[in-house]
């Protein structure tokens, strides 16, 4: 894939790469909708209430409320009530509470409502320093009867790229029970390091808490990013970005410690405040870094979302040995390749998920993931060094030893039956990708244990690649004219891959049923202005007990869906 741009210094001495960190490389309404409120009411609510309402982390009988107050001057504690409610006009209350904030949690609110239905919409309401917050909407799971799931996926939002008009056009769906994103929610760059289009806060790269949190608190007062969370529920992981690029677990590219500090401590201010500003609910209160959690939607579907960063995974291996079409590339026969002690999900959370998958009693496992899992080759641009060789030791393909547990998992064994309806969900590329999952798809000898790329036998599970919400694709590694032949050599020599789209941004629609699941890829037509123009670009189905991947058809939008919140 290469490395397309250098990412200009925030300070002398450090070195900014990867413009897809190896791995990764108006329009909706404001937090009150116009001539609902009085000027002064609405101005107050913009104060007050300046980065809008969330929820998330739904279960069956909860979910997770969030905001942040502003006080017009700093307060020890600031008193919050809220109020849910079954309609919009929040007159059907099903809870009370009150809460309170305070300056070291930055003000933010989280509340873990209770006590509620399975399967049902709720609106939700602040109210703190005399002013009432915009209304929410959320939904919790339901736990039988399930007939259908549908959700927008999306990662890779950088605010200095662009606008996330992607946001926007999903907080218009009123049918979708939830938005999962797949992590860089946030970028850590400072200003002119990656993306020119708006101004990051701070200016500087970010290294400390109060770094981190100035820089969530300017992607909470985004309009299209306060429509998606205020109609919407969050299902959320992190990947890199949210720390530093490339992060493994004892450090990350974009991470010097001489100029930058303790790795460990940049890490505990980066998760302090993700989990202050992000509606999820802490997995486990002594391992901040360990988010990898699982999300039943009945028996339809399990939501399993990894942890693929600052936990457990090992340092990526080195990638100068070949030089592919791309740039650097690596081969099996690279140091640390086959090293079986290397990690991406460390050894409990790789048997977690290893288990969830056997033991699931859900039609369909769908595991929320950061980066590539399908394998991504490039012939070499060297004609003394000839052959395939991997483009990426960010993502699955460096860690090869621990994708095969996992495939060998799916595979079953003497003691346990394969496991069928996988789809694996992934971000991170800024590109949209849909490939059959097989542990050597270049081998096309079926009976010798290869796969089909005609028919998809062999595939063990499929993967849909969302494209990003802003960050820039391909189209800054090569000419617009060049790109056709790109994505064709790309799909020749990865006959795994059924779609490829290089340079759109938007969001991926997923709509589950029990006889298959859909992806849907759709684009906005610019990031660089305010834009309501969103269109279809293209579908791909995975049927009940097929697992491999079949061109499917754009979904009909549910019918009468619960209103949006106003």
């Amino acid at each position: 894939m290469g490395r397309p741009s250098k990412v200009q210094p925030a300070r002398p001495g450090s070195s900014r790469r990867d413009f897809f960190k190896r791995s990764s490389a108006g329009a909706a309404a404001l937090v009150a909708a116009p001539g609902l409120l009085p000027l002064a009411a609405e101005a107050a609510v913009n104060t007050v209430f300046q980065h809008g309402v969330a929820s998330g982390d739904p279960l069956a009988d909860r979910v997770i409320l969030w905001t942040r107050v502003t006080p017009a001057s700093a307060k020890p504690a600031v008193a919050v009530t809220y109020v849910v409610a079954t309609d919009p006009a929040l007159s059907q209350v099903v809870q009370r509470g009150s809460t309170k904030t305070n300056p070291g949690r930055d003000y933010t609110v989280k509340v873990d409502a209770a006590g509620l239905q399975p399967g049902t919409t709720y609106y939700y309401q602040f109210s703190a320093e005399g002013v009432t917050s915009p209304v929410g909407r959320t939904k919790t799971l339901p736990t039988t009867n399930v007939a259908s799931l549908r959700f927008a996926v999306v990662s890779c939002s950088n605010h200095a790229y662009g606008y996330f008009n992607a946001y926007g056009r999903i907080a218009a769906r009123a049918d979708l029970d939830l938005v999962m994103h797949l992590g860089d929610y946030i970028y850590e760059y400072g200003a002119g390091q990656y993306g020119i289009a708006r101004t990051p806060e701070p200016a500087t790269e970010l290294i400390s808490l109060a770094d981190y949190r100035q820089r969530h608190a300017q992607y909470k007062r985004d309009a299209d990013s306060q429509a998606m969370h205020r109609q919407h529920p969050l299902v959320a992981i992190w990947d890199d970005h949210e720390t530093a690029n490339n992060s493994w677990k004892d450090g990350a590219e974009n991470h010097q410690p001489a100029t930058e500090g303790d790795w460990n401590a940049r890490v505990t201010a980066a998760l302090q405040a993700y989990y202050e500003w992000m509606p999820v609910r802490p997995v486990d209160v002594n391992n901040r870094r360990d988010n990898h959690r699982g999300f039943a939607y009945g028996d339809l579907a399990d939501l399993l979302m990894l942890e693929e960063r600052v936990n457990a995974r090992s340092e990526q291996i080195t990638t100068s040995v070949h030089t592919t079409v791309f740039g650097p590339g690596f081969s099996t026969n690279d140091p640390g390749y086959g090293d079986t002690s290397r990690t991406m999900l460390g050894d409990a959370e790789e048997a977690w998920l290893i288990n969830r998958l056997r033991t699931s009693q859900a039609q369909w496992k769908l595991l929320g993931q950061g980066v590539m899992f399908a394998q991504l080759k490039a012939p070499s641009a060297n004609p003394a060094d000839p052959g395939l060789f991997f483009l990426n030791s960010d993502q699955w393909d460096g860690y090869e030893p621990a994708r095969n547990r996992i495939f060998a998992g799916i595979k079953g064994d003497a003691n346990n039956p394969q496991v069928n309806n996988v789809v694996v969900l992934t971000g991170d590329i800024h590109s949209s990708w849909a490939a059959d999952l097989h542990p050597n798809p270049y081998n096309p000898v079926v009976a010798a244990g290869g796969y089909n790329k005609t028919t998809g036998e062999g595939s063990l599970a499929v993967e849909f690649v969302g494209t990003s919400v802003t960050s820039p694709g391909f189209e800054i590694l090569v000419k617009p004219e060049q790109l056709p032949s790109v994505t064709a050599g790309l799909q020749f020599y990865n006959p795994h891959f059924k779609y490829l789209q290089l340079t759109k941004r938007g969001y991926l629609l997923m709509d589950v049923n029990r006889d298959r699941v859909v992806g849907e890829w759709w684009y906005v037509d610019t990031v660089a202005s305010p834009s309501n123009i969103e269109t279809f670009a293209a579908a791909f189905e995975v049927r009940n007990g097929e697992n491999h991947l079949r061109a499917s058809a754009q979904t009909p939008n549910r019918a009468n869906p619960p209103a949006l919140a106003p």
